[in-house]
């Protein structure tokens, strides 16, 4: 998944070359762009263009600068109040297991690990999506603010704050789960504690299995949501904007009305925001955590063949058709698709050393045996003695009877910290080689470029070549008439 994704994104860089040459936005800059209307009609004074000397309205770099800070301390308040919630959800998790214990039910008692963990994981993704709408709408509201002169600095401005706070809402808890979730345990007799409840453990599956659950609700369980949305949503706008049409215009309205009035009542386009920041969440699920919920790319295949019929009809038959404008690429949003794809590579070492099986059995079997008889046996640590009335109590971990950690468990620590290194290492060299084979412009595209470079030289040398020749015949002075001298 890591080859692919930088595979992928190289190919991009191809496909975006080629788009930006055929509507000629190669050497389109973000100088050339005019300010946009909501800062000329509140900028305080008019200064002078650095490049190209024309006046225009002007927002001194050191309000903004400061108005930037005061905007990322809000952005860390908010990230905190995404973590207050995951502590929220990590606690109704417990309470819930707790209250299955409590019933008494052979059936709850065996999987209340299993329902605490889904019903958590739909409270998490109620939150994650409410938390959302929220701070969409107060990065706006912060980015309008920072009056940013461009509209390109304003998208990358408002683009940057939601996603990062978008990472943090919807990977928090899958983070936790991958990396946190059972390392801080304890043991008996000296178990770890969070506002007086022990700390979670994961089931006796591993905590690999609750990731993937969790994944699959929240991943699968947002496409749902959204593509829902995006099918209701416009149909009830439109629907909303004909009746403020209707009771506006009354009985003046047309009985035949035209093919512009048709439109007029269609409703106004937003833009792409929302659908790059679903694919860019979507490249994340199916990236960073593959290792864990393999299925994730089949899931985001089945949402995207939906997706992309549910985006037609909106745009075709719900939406007026929006004002074009020139753009090189896609801005700031392929910088986020790379951090994504490096980090992948990172998240899955972690996964594959920290949270799965593969290499505690692959050491147990290069020291031990290759069969893993007694695997299972060896995983598990006894408690220590006064600890409870029953002489075999056992707990998965690698420690000895006075609960210090075992020789065993160091050795696995060097070996997990040197896998990471060596995969990392390796996977990055691979991913850099893919990235100096690919070109980032088709060769046939380069050759186009090259051609259309040599004949504008061509036409330019043949047009001043031809002027000298027009300028040189107008500037050349009659034969002047000799007089003889009996005339």
């Amino acid at each position: 998944m890591s080859f692919w994704a930088v595979t992928f994104l190289e190919y991009w860089k191809r496909k975006m070359a080629t788009l930006a040459h055929h509507w000629d936005c190669m050497d389109f800059h973000e100088e050339e762009e005019r300010p946009r209307p909501e800062f000329a009609a509140m900028a305080p004074t008019m200064e002078p263009n650095p490049v190209t000397g024309v006046k225009e309205p002007y927002f001194p770099e050191k309000t903004r600068f400061t108005r930037m800070f005061t905007g990322s301390m809000v952005i860390i308040m908010m990230l905190c109040v995404v973590m207050i919630f995951l502590v929220t959800v990590v606690m109704c998790r417990g309470i819930i297991s707790l209250m299955m214990f409590r019933t008494g039910s052979p059936i709850l008692r065996t999987e209340a690990g299993t329902i605490a963990n889904i019903s958590s994981s739909i409270v998490s993704l109620g939150l994650i999506l409410l938390m959302g709408q929220v701070y969409t709408a107060l990065a706006e509201q912060l980015t309008k603010w920072e009056m940013h002169r461009t509209q390109t600095q304003y998208d990358n401005a408002f683009i940057f704050k939601v996603f990062i706070f978008q990472f943090v809402n919807f990977y928090s808890s899958p983070f936790y789960v991958a990396f946190f979730k059972g390392r801080f345990v304890g043991y008996p007799t000296n178990y770890g504690t969070l506002f007086g409840m022990r700390n979670e453990d994961c089931g006796p599956g591993g905590c690999l299995i609750e990731l993937a659950e969790q994944l699959f609700i929240i991943m699968v369980g947002k496409q749902l949501i959204n593509n829902i949305q995006e099918f209701i949503i416009p149909k009830v706008k439109a629907w909303r904007q004909k009746r403020t049409l209707a009771k506006v215009l009354g009985d003046k309205a047309s009985h035949e009305p035209q093919r512009w009035e048709e439109d007029y009542q269609l409703v106004e386009c937003e833009g792409l925001f929302e659908e790059y920041l679903e694919m860019v969440l979507q490249f994340g699920f199916i990236t960073i955590f593959v290792a864990a919920f393999p299925l994730a790319p089949l899931f985001a295949l089945l949402n995207n063949w939906v997706e992309i019929r549910l985006d037609a009809h909106k745009f075709v038959c719900e939406y007026r058709r929006p004002v074009a404008e020139r753009a090189q690429n896609i801005g700031v949003w392929f910088n986020i698709l790379e951090a994504l794809s490096h980090l992948s590579v990172i998240a899955n070492a972690f996964l594959i050393a920290f949270t799965s099986d593969f290499l505690p059995r692959l050491l147990y079997q290069y020291k031990f045996d290759y069969d893993l008889k007694g695997y299972v046996n060896f995983t598990l640590a006894y408690a220590p003695l006064n600890y409870t009335e029953y002489p075999m109590c056992r707990y998965k971990a690698y420690r000895d009877n006075d609960g210090n950690y075992s020789l065993f468990y160091w050795e696995l620590l060097a070996i997990r910290l040197g896998f990471i290194i060596a995969f990392e290492h390796v996977v990055f060299f691979v991913l850099r080689a893919i990235d100096w084979i690919v070109p980032d412009v088709p060769e046939s595209l380069e050759l186009k470029i090259k051609r259309e470079r040599y004949l504008a030289k061509q036409a330019l040398a043949e047009n001043q070549e031809a002027l000298l020749v027009s300028r040189g015949r107008g500037a050349a002075p009659a034969t002047p008439g000799i007089s003889s001298p009996g005339q």
